[in-house]
């Protein structure tokens, strides 16, 4: 059976069984309340499957799950046997990756050909970054001034059940970014995905019990947010709470960990300052600010969507910027000629198209896109062309709230402290983009912008040994690097008097 005759890719076994059931140690188990929900392509509105909704029974159930697991057979592996199983699920993800970028393509309609081109290198590249540093982990020695005869050391120690807690705009990778440093420092996992994509971390957990990690060591609870996800973030037993997605939801998080004082990270939205100055490459800079917002259909967290362009090359900049976008193949992910995928449901592209407004009735303009795709064969999925904002001002909502789509609000500046100042006029700071071949430019800026990233003449570019985070309202914590498996770790002191 095909998908979509056109495009001649085959619907994935995993797609067969339905509903798609919960996740809890090693088995797949219905939600005690018998509930599901439907996951939607939103290329073309049609129902791929039936989810299990979990909610606080299910929740308990896999944390349970995950602290047998974690103070049980887990608790035994070497660091060199934890090495071992991520590496051999890297092998397995590598083997399958065309079945689970498949599956992210259809659930939240990103290109599956960008997928498979770019994902994949990120989703082998973690986990067998995360496996190095399975071996790696280890405290100090301490020369004590207390006492002559005391012998001091510390011991890094796992810090037990983390809640994992993901967005939909890349399941995949995204998962693994959660589960990867929790597997290298003997972490156990209760992962709560997207519900509007939710199917390659299931797929993932079977993937996770084939590469030898005991059962209850990776759970994956499906569900909403409102229920499954707040259950997850105030659980008494879970340890930790890594968290992707909206400022909101985390400051609600914060708030639920009280509890139990659980360790949180946090990696949230943004409204991120891209600043071309007049020297710039420019050829280059366009290509990089446009996809800088546009790629992924703007469903990007660092998305450079407030765009500072040096007011001489303003109007030409902008032009040529909206006509990249104009120009982008906007279409079904499953085709090989799409470059933009649909926004990922009905209610984000409500959401967008509501903004839109917003700068047009506060009297922005739009330079380019700005309407649904509404021709065929279009029609009945979730599609917007790349959105090109001018005549903005600092204090309109378009510039300072995050929209999550294909929109950029493109803005002119006259001078270095100018920019400067804007750029950091915004309560987030986790990406910021420079384009100059001034290099006093680039330094003074790098240093002055508050933003957790600082990409000059490139933008978005991820590598798993650099750390990634924000600050401020873009939260705080950091993934990839090795700080990451910090937030995974407790620190023990031990002294000891041999007198």
């Amino acid at each position: 059976m095909n998908i979509a005759s056109d495009f001649k890719v085959q619907r994935p076994a995993f797609l067969s069984e339905h509903p798609k059931e919960l996740f809890i140690d090693g088995k797949w188990t219905p939600a005690i309340s018998g509930e599901t929900f439907e996951t939607i392509n939103p290329s073309n509105g049609q129902v791929l499957a039936r989810i299990a909704a979990g909610a606080a029974p299910d929740v308990a159930m896999a944390a349970s799950a995950a602290r047998r697991a974690f103070e049980g057979p887990w608790s035994h592996f070497t660091p060199y046997e934890r090495q071992a199983c991520i590496l051999k699920l890297a092998d397995l993800v590598d083997r399958h990756f065309d079945e689970l970028s498949l599956l992210d393509s259809l659930e939240m309609g990103a290109p599956l050909s960008r997928l498979r081109a770019n994902s994949h290198k990120r989703a082998i590249g973690r986990l067998r970054f995360y496996a190095g540093l399975a071996t790696a982990i280890h405290g100090q020695t301490i020369e004590n001034s207390a006492s002559r005869e005391m012998f001091t050391y510390t011991a890094r120690e796992p810090i037990g059940v983390v809640g994992a807690i993901i967005p939909w705009n890349a399941p995949l990778t995204s998962a693994i970014w959660k589960i990867g440093p929790a597997l290298a420092t003997g972490c156990t996992v209760v992962l709560k995905p997207a519900e509007q994509a939710s199917l390659s971390c299931l797929r993932l957990a079977e993937l996770i019990i084939e590469a030898g990690v005991p059962s209850g060591v990776v759970n994956v609870i499906t569900g909403f947010g409102e229920s499954a996800g707040a259950a997850l973030a105030q659980h008494a037993d879970v340890d930790k709470i890594a968290f992707t997605g909206s400022h909101f939801v985390g400051q609600k998080i914060i708030q639920a960990s009280a509890g139990n004082l659980k360790r949180v990270t946090l990696e949230l939205g943004g409204k991120s300052p891209d600043i071309v100055f007049a020297d710039a490459d420019l050829d280059k800079a366009v290509m990089g600010a446009a996809m800088g917002v546009f790629g992924n259909t703007g469903q990007v967290c660092c998305a450079g969507t407030r765009l500072f362009v040096e007011r001489s090359i303003y109007d030409e900049f902008i032009a040529r910027v909206a006509k990249f976008g104009s120009d982008l193949v906007v279409g079904d992910g499953l085709d090989p000629k799409t470059q933009i995928g649909p926004v990922v449901s009905k209610e984000q592209l409500d959401r967008i198209l509501s903004y839109i407004q917003i700068g047009l009735d506060e009297g922005a303009t739009t330079l380019s896109g700005g309407k649904r795709m509404l021709d065929a064969p279009l029609a009945n999925g979730y599609f917007l062309p790349p959105t090109v904002f001018g005549s903005v001002k600092d204090d309109m909502r378009i510039v300072r709230e995050e929209i999550f789509g294909p929109v950029v609000c493109a803005i002119p500046f006259d001078t270095m402290d100018e920019v400067e100042r804007r750029a950091n006029a915004t309560p987030f700071g986790l990406g910021s983009g420079i384009w100059t071949r001034d290099v006093k430019k680039v330094h003074r800026l790098a240093k002055s912008i508050k933003a957790g990233s600082v990409w000059v003449n490139c933008y978005n570019v991820m590598d798993p040994a650099v750390p990634f985070g924000g600050n401020k309202l873009s939260g705080y914590g950091r993934e990839g690097g090795v700080e990451h498996v910090d937030d995974y770790l407790n620190t023990k002191s031990v002294w000891i008097n041999y007198n």
